[in-house]
């Protein structure tokens, strides 16, 4: 009988499209590799669907969870990527690709991912954690990226060079999440790294991939086909090494499992962590698929690759 394999998209956050965009692909591409395929998909308001457009319940659509063998979470985001949806799984006792709540939690958070880098080693750019209550207090001093402490695909995220425009990105970010973060411009190469962890303990870093943008790498540079993605990034040998070093390290620090991509910011002193994505956008086209494309994993064989770790 053919692996039944449950891929789950949308969900309740301002990544949805992003995320449906994912889940097609994933799902079109293991029916292609012989998976008999359940599409899910979870609306805005929390609804379930099957993927024939039928509403079910919670309860139903943990029962059809229960009918796969495996399920693979394709949700970006709060309430998704952030150790939530791999906690239904858990609940329910399904196996899912991808990695587990805590490190899911973790990661989203970007003030918690910071904290954990600091501690073993890791840069991160100087930042100030603000609250509703705390913001009014902040007073700007020089150029800052205001961003959602937990929010994806960079929604939210606003570069601000003069403080004026302060006020305006603060409430941006606020309309994404309770807590947000006020960061230092880092001067430096965006550079991002996609690591799989294997169930023996082995890492692997695909090429490196080095955005080049004019500007912030925003939510329309990033879908509106203007970034320059370059695969492999031309690194030295030593900043090569620094960085594939630091992207096992936080892989292996948050606990994550599965393929997760590390971005960092490289500057002359070194990699600054910028953030990781536990469940990064998976399209054909999106980076960690393009970043194992260029080490000769195409598309199909990666997720097959991810989904037969868990069912063996």
């Amino acid at each position: 009988m053919r692996t039944r394999v449950a891929v789950i998209g949308g969900g309740q956050n301002c990544e949805h499209d992003v995320s449906l965009a994912s889940a097609a692909a994933v799902g079109g591409a293991l029916e292609s590799a012989g998976y008999a395929v359940v599409r899910l998909t979870i609306g805005r308001d929390g609804a379930w669907r099957q993927g024939d457009g039928c509403p079910v319940d919670l309860a139903d659509a943990i029962h059809i969870l229960r009918t796969c063998d495996v399920a693979v979470p394709v949700l970006h985001g709060p309430r998704g990527e952030d150790g939530t949806l791999a906690g239904l799984c858990e609940l329910a006792g399904v196996p899912y690709v991808g990695s587990g709540v805590l490190a899911g939690a973790l990661a989203m958070d970007k003030w918690a991912t910071k904290l954990l880098a600091e501690d073993v080693g890791i840069a991160t750019a100087p930042a100030t954690l603000l609250s509703s209550s705390t913001a009014p207090g902040h007073h700007w001093t020089h150029p800052v990226v205001v961003k959602p402490v937990a929010a994806g695909s960079s929604q939210g995220v606003s570069l601000v060079r003069d403080e004026s425009d302060l006020p305006a990105a603060l409430d941006a970010a606020f309309a994404l999440d309770r807590r947000v973060l006020v960061e230092d411009v880092v001067a430096g190469r965006e550079i991002d790294l996609a690591v799989l962890g294997r169930p023996d303990g082995t890492r692997t870093v695909a090429p490196a991939l080095e955005i080049v943008v004019d500007g912030l790498f925003d939510f329309a540079t990033k879908y509106g086909g203007e970034a320059d993605f370059r695969i492999p990034a031309e690194l030295a040998d030593t900043e090569r090494k620094e960085l594939e070093d630091a992207a096992v390290a936080m892989f292996d620090a948050l606990g994550c499992a599965g393929v997760a991509r590390v971005d960092f910011f490289l500057t002359a002193d070194g990699p600054v962590l910028n953030e990781v994505n536990t469940m990064p956008g998976f399209t054909e086209q999106s980076q960690v698929p393009k970043m194992f494309a260029a080490a000769g994993v195409s598309y199909a064989e990666l997720l097959d690759l991810l989904v037969r770790d868990v069912v063996g």
